[in-house]
Order: C-alpha cells, then sequence, then structure tokens
C-alpha cells in the first residue's frame, strides 16, 4: 500500500492509476487520509446474472472510494483530465478510441442538421452535466452527445449549462458497458432526462429509451441495417449503417 498527498496526485494523475493496477493508494490531505485509488474487481458470483454485464479491471479505469462533492471538486481542481462524478464515486475517463470517435462524429453530424432551425441543440463531449437525484445529492456526467433545449434558461454566471437534457446518448466500449448501462440507465431515469440512446458499436445496435414518471415508459433495440428512431422527436432517425462503418 502506497500512500501520496492530494496536490501530488492531482499532478501525476495518470502515474498512479497505473500503481493502482496493482497496490492501493492511500490519498491524503493535510497529513489525513481522505480516500484510497483502488483498481476496480470483478464480482464472479455476479458476473452473467439477469444480464449484467461487468466491466474488466482496466489499467485507465478505475474509480476512488466513496467521496463527497466538495472531495471531487478538490481532486479535480485545475486538471486537465476528464472525470465523472456518480453516486459518489469518482471516474477517470480514458481517451476514448477510434471506432467510437467516428460513432461520435457521424451522430452530431445527423444530430446537428437535424436539429437546424428548432428549439433545441444538439452538443458533443466534453461537456459537463450535473445532475441531481435529490438537491444534496450531486452527479456530474459527460455524455457523448446531449440535446438540449432550454441551454440559455439555465446558464450560470460562469457560462456553464445547469438545467436536465431532454436526452443523452452513449457510445458504450468494453470498459464502460456497466456504467452506461446500469448507473447512467438509473441516474438519468431518476433525474429527469427523457430520452435515453445506447449506441453499442461492438454489437452495432443502438438501444432507445423512452423515460416517463422516473420510469423507463418504452424501449426498443435496433439492429444493423435497421433506422433507429426517437420517441421524442418525429422523423429524427439514423441509419445504423451509416454510423457503424
Amino acid at each position: 500500500m502506497k500512500t501520496v498527498n492530494s496536490t501530488e496526485l492531482q499532478n501525476n494523475f495518470g502515474k498512479y492509476l497505473t500503481l493502482a493496477a496493482q497496490e492501493d493508494i492511500i490519498i491524503t490531505r493535510n497529513g489525513n487520509a481522505v480516500a484510497k485509488l483502488t483498481a476496480v474487481k470483478e464480482n464472479a458470483e455476479t458476473q452473467g446474472k439477469a444480464g449484467l454485464v461487468r466491466e474488466s479491471a482496466e489499467k485507465y479505469n478505475h474509480s476512488v472510494r466513496k467521496a463527497t462533492y466538495e472531495e471531487f471538486l478538490e481532486l479535480t481542481k485545475g486538471s486537465e483530465e476528464r472525470y465523472e462524478f456518480i453516486d459518489g464515486e469518482i471516474y477517470l475517463l480514458s481517451s476514448p478510441k477510434t471506432a467510437h470517435q467516428i460513432v461520435l462524429a457521424e451522430l452530431f453530424g445527423i444530430f446537428y442538421i437535424w436539429f437546424q432551425g428548432k428549439d433545441c441543440m444538439p452538443l458533443p463531449a466534453p461537456y459537463d452535466i450535473e445532475l441531481r437525484r435529490t438537491p444534496e445529492e450531486i452527479n456530474i456526467v459527460q455524455p457523448d452527445l446531449m440535446v438540449i433545449c432550454d441551454l440559455h434558461e439555465h446558464l450560470d454566471e460562469n457560462d456553464y449549462y445547469k438545467g436536465v437534457p431532454i436526452l443523452l446518448v452513449e457510445i458504450v466500449s468494453a470498459s464502460t458497458r456497466s456504467k452506461d448501462l446500469i448507473k447512467k440507465l438509473d441516474l438519468y431515469m431518476s433525474c429527469g432526462v427523457k430520452e435515453y440512446w445506447i449506441v453499442n458499436p461492438i454489437n452495432k445496435e443502438v438501444t432507445v429509451y423512452l423515460f416517463e414518471d422516473k420510469e423507463i415508459h418504452s424501449s426498443r433495440t435496433f439492429k444493423e441495417n435497421e433506422t433507429a428512431h426517437s420517441f421524442t422527436f418525429a422523423g429524427l432517425a439514423v441509419e445504423l449503417e451509416r454510423i457503424f462503418k
């Protein structure tokens, strides 16, 4: 077990993530232990149950122990890394691979053209979205693509959006599947997002969820040669052959 102060961790986060694959890293502030950086372990007892997909413990996919929102802000302050904060856990986002970026570019192009002249606007990552299960339970996510219909009504004094997007898109990878399929689906459903697209380049599928009253109202999965359709925006459609090249 290795001990490091928070300033050293912020300045050399990638180095300590690599070390965390071999041993736990205790993070201190003012001489006091405040958090532990540890490798994500797969639970063999629950793997595969009820369609549950477990992500593997990869070099750049670790989470800090349960942390407060203030600890998250302190840890990420001034960092150029990308992070998410979901239900008290901090995630470092690894650099996306080429297949992911191709899908994102195609999707954003389709969304951008379709929403031209309309009241809503699509925005791509990186862009922080703050979601609250309750006023005290703050989560910070960076969806791959989002559709916002009240952008200018919810900008704070620092030019950050504080509303809830109507539609969110996540492009999954082998290392993010469980977070996107389970954690984020529950978070988005609970926080007022209306529609959620899970885009899977591995299986060449797109699943679209419609949420109402914090429950899944409808869902549909589209496969390789089909066209995915939005529940919320009539006419918004994506040919899967176009995005999965």
